[in-house]
């Protein structure tokens, strides 16, 4: 017997609020996104007991109107017309009739559903392994922007800092690990800053600081800003994005002060990652040596690179660079780790073209493929299937076939032509 989608959902939210409101050991980690939305107002770093449910709270994020009649055959909820509130009215019987309804899978991704099933034998739940996969509250945009939010009130010369970066919780950041292809080297550093992370107490009590600064050297479209992107959503690290040529173009007199304060916010916010790209233009700016302005930016960029530290601080630094060879001593000695970006073999492309056409319809020979695109970029190979997704649509179709990759290889290569000529 199973009951239907909408009303296991509503039932979950019911169970959910009455588990979590009898257990105060359960935090807000032990909810699941949807919960977290569905009992607060507003997000906050945590939640007032008691939670309750409201047919307005179900309607707003679950999109049900009129919850309670969903649950008029349950004699285990009942509904109060003053505030239209949904209440259990026996826990036992009425998590019995969920689990019965067809509720299983739900309860295997709800850490507070999981922790008061597990002590039922027969559903073999671990509770524990339920909230390691429930999405963490620090992960979120609302609490980021609580955290951001408080920061400023505390020190307003912070908003600068804000204007000068982009900020983005792990939940936003659409890059994934598994989307990637990584080299061996790539993965050992990911490990090795895990378990960085994971000991850093003792890393700080044995004074081993030097360790989080990591420079990423290769040519465009290699995968620079993806693979910082995606260490964000591992790692569960917010990630402050800044470009230097920006704020030295922009804000040229203030840039000495803009650079400490974005170091600054990246200490407040950590545990954080800050990545800076384009980072061969420190290199450029310290050959002018003829602009004050510019080398006291340079300077103060340097500085506050010493300074910084994953274990001291909680904050991961990432630079990068398209140039690695205009970059002189002084910039590469201060990071401990040199992470190389080349353009990939052709296995690496082989299994790059099978993530980038999961999804798609594709009859292509990937092995075939991958020789044949030699010296493409992983971001030239996304954007040959793009090109040979539209190809194909606009022949009304949603496979793609081999002339549609012929045409991206086109497409690529005459971009890669045009690049390279001189108007001059």
């Amino acid at each position: 017997m199973s009951g239907d989608a909408d009303t296991l959902h509503v039932m979950e939210i019911v169970l959910t609020a009455d588990i979590f409101n009898r257990h105060p050991e359960l935090d807000i980690n032990d909810l699941t996104p949807l919960c977290r939305e569905i009992f607060t107002s507003v997000s906050a770093p945590g939640i007032k007991r008691p939670v309750s449910v409201s047919e307005g709270m179900i309607k707003r994020s679950l999109g049900i109107a009129d919850a309670h009649e969903k649950l008029g055959q349950n004699p285990f909820v009942s509904f109060e017309e003053f505030g239209q509130r949904l209440k259990l009215t026996a826990l036992e019987p009425g998590a019995l009739w969920f689990l019965k309804q067809g509720g299983r899978p739900l309860i295997e991704k709800n850490p507070a559903l999981a922790f008061y099933f597990e002590k039922i034998d027969s559903v073999g739940v671990s509770y524990a392994a339920v909230r390691a996969a429930n999405p963490p509250f620090e992960d979120t945009k609302g609490f980021l922007d609580t955290k951001i939010s408080k920061l400023v009130a505390e020190d307003e010369k912070l908003r600068a800092a804000l204007d000068l970066v982009i900020i983005n919780s792990p939940d936003e950041v659409e890059q994934k690990m598994e989307d990637l292809v990584c080299t061996p080297d790539q993965t050992r550093l990911i490990a090795k800053i895990r378990h960085a992370i994971e000991h850093q107490e003792f890393l700080h009590r044995h004074r081993i600081f030097e360790i989080g600064k990591l420079l990423f050297v290769g040519p465009p479209g290699t995968g620079k800003t993806s693979l910082a992107l995606a260490m964000s959503r591992t790692l569960h690290m917010p990630i402050l994005e800044v470009r230097l040529s920006m704020i030295t173009s922009q804000y040229l007199g203030e840039t000495s002060k803009n650079i400490d304060r974005i170091f600054e916010l990246a200490k407040k916010l950590s545990p954080s990652i800050l990545f800076v790209d384009e980072f061969d233009f420190v290199a450029k700016s310290r050959v002018a040596d003829d602009h004050g302005a510019m080398k006291r930016a340079v300077n103060s960029l340097l500085k506050n690179i010493d300074r910084i530290s994953l274990v001291k601080n909680g904050v991961l630094l990432i630079a990068a660079t398209n140039h690695p060879q205009l970059l002189d001593l002084a910039a590469w000695r201060r990071f401990d780790e040199v992470v190389e970006f080349s353009l990939p073999n052709e296995e690496m492309r082989r299994e790059i073209l099978k993530k980038v056409t999961a999804s798609i319809n594709c009859s292509c020979d990937y092995s075939e493929l991958a020789a044949q695109t030699d010296g493409f970029s992983g971001a030239d190979l996304r954007l040959m299937i793009k090109e040979a997704m539209l190809s194909a649509l606009m022949d009304r179709r949603e496979a793609i076939d081999r002339s549609d990759i012929e045409r991206g290889i086109i497409m690529v290569k005459n971009r890669d032509a045009i690049q390279r000529m001189n108007w001059l």
